[in-house]
């Protein structure tokens, strides 16, 4: 079996320590899964702020976000305000083209301040454990922009081990067939995989996907190795002499996700906030956003609005 590892690397996001693992190194997206970032476990103090990401842009993107612990308001220049809490995902779509494009922020929202943001949550306390993902959008679609909250996925139990599905179809190796309700325009999926005890797990894989494991909590083995936490596990069906699963073993406590899917046919470039097919669009949302365009609309909040740093020279992609 070849799986490689990629090493995070660390950052800091709206003054949150993360690991980031996607874009990584020159690395393809893994499908359409483009960017991934893992902050936290993390605990705040009682003068800290939490996450704190000001006013800024995407475009021909989604972002995923998927909440282990903790919880964050969401507001978008489509006028929607979402405080996504544990076990939830929030979902927005930027659309795509150079006439779309989206804003938002995401504040930390701590236990003091649940009901004045409407939160039915009691574990709203000073910490974060949050992944937050890009996807890629098919650019020969025209898509538009919306924002999905799904507090609701299927989940189910294999042995000790807890799975819920955050995006996409699968079927168990029980035959059993899940579906999540979360929008999509390319073939993908996402499984949490939580340890609830010392055990395994085998996941079905699909020929045509390419495949990511993230390690969010503990360490994990497969195939005789260990990996670490915040290491993320690249393969494809084929890198595994076309098995059609894989097993995966871990303490209790261990908790994984796991992403999928099909290649775009499109290119991915990715510039700060943006994504797109070609540096000439990426170029045109810096100097878009820059100018107070109206593709991007505005955001109904006071946080600073941030800048887009200028494209490379010789950027590359």
């Amino acid at each position: 079996m070849t799986i490689r590892t990629l090493e995070p690397r660390s950052t800091e996001v709206g003054g949150v320590p993360i690991a980031r693992l996607l874009p990584n190194k020159g690395k393809q997206p893994i499908g359409a899964w483009c960017f991934l970032d893992h902050a936290g476990p993390a605990e705040f103090a009682q003068d800290d702020l939490g996450v704190q990401v000001g006013r800024h842009p995407h475009t021909n993107l989604q972002t995923f976000s998927w909440m282990i612990d903790g919880e964050i308001l969401h507001k978008d220049s489509l006028g929607s305000e979402q405080v996504i809490a544990k076990n939830q995902v929030n979902l927005m779509t930027a659309g795509t083209g150079l006439n779309q494009g989206i804003s938002h922020t995401e504040q930390s929202v701590f236990a003091e301040q649940s009901d004045q943001h409407k939160t039915d949550s009691s574990a709203a306390h000073r910490h974060i454990n949050m992944i937050q993902l890009w996807i890629a959008l098919p650019t020969n679609q025209q898509i538009e922009r919306s924002f999905h909250h799904y507090p609701e996925l299927p989940t189910w139990t294999e042995g000790n081990v807890e799975l819920i599905l955050t995006t996409g179809s699968y079927q168990s190796v029980s035959g059993k067939l899940y579906k999540a309700p979360t929008l999509q325009y390319s073939k993908l999926v996402g499984i949490d995989v939580h340890f609830l005890e010392d055990g395994d797990v085998t996941l079905n894989l699909e020929a045509s996907f390419e495949y990511g494991i993230l390690v969010v909590v503990g360490a994990l083995e497969s195939e005789g190795q260990v990996y670490k936490k915040d290491q993320l596990l690249r393969f494809h069906r084929t890198d595994v002499s076309n098995d059609t699963t894989i097993t995966l073993v871990a303490k209790k406590g261990t908790r994984l996700m796991f992403i999928g899917g099909e290649p775009l046919s499109n290119q991915v470039l990715l510039w700060w906030n943006f994504v797109a097919n070609n540096k000439e669009e990426l170029e045109q949302s810096v100097i878009d956003w820059n100018n107070g365009h109206e593709r991007f609309s505005e955001v109904d909040s006071d946080m600073q609005r941030l800048v887009a740093p200028e494209v490379p020279k010789g950027f590359k992609g």
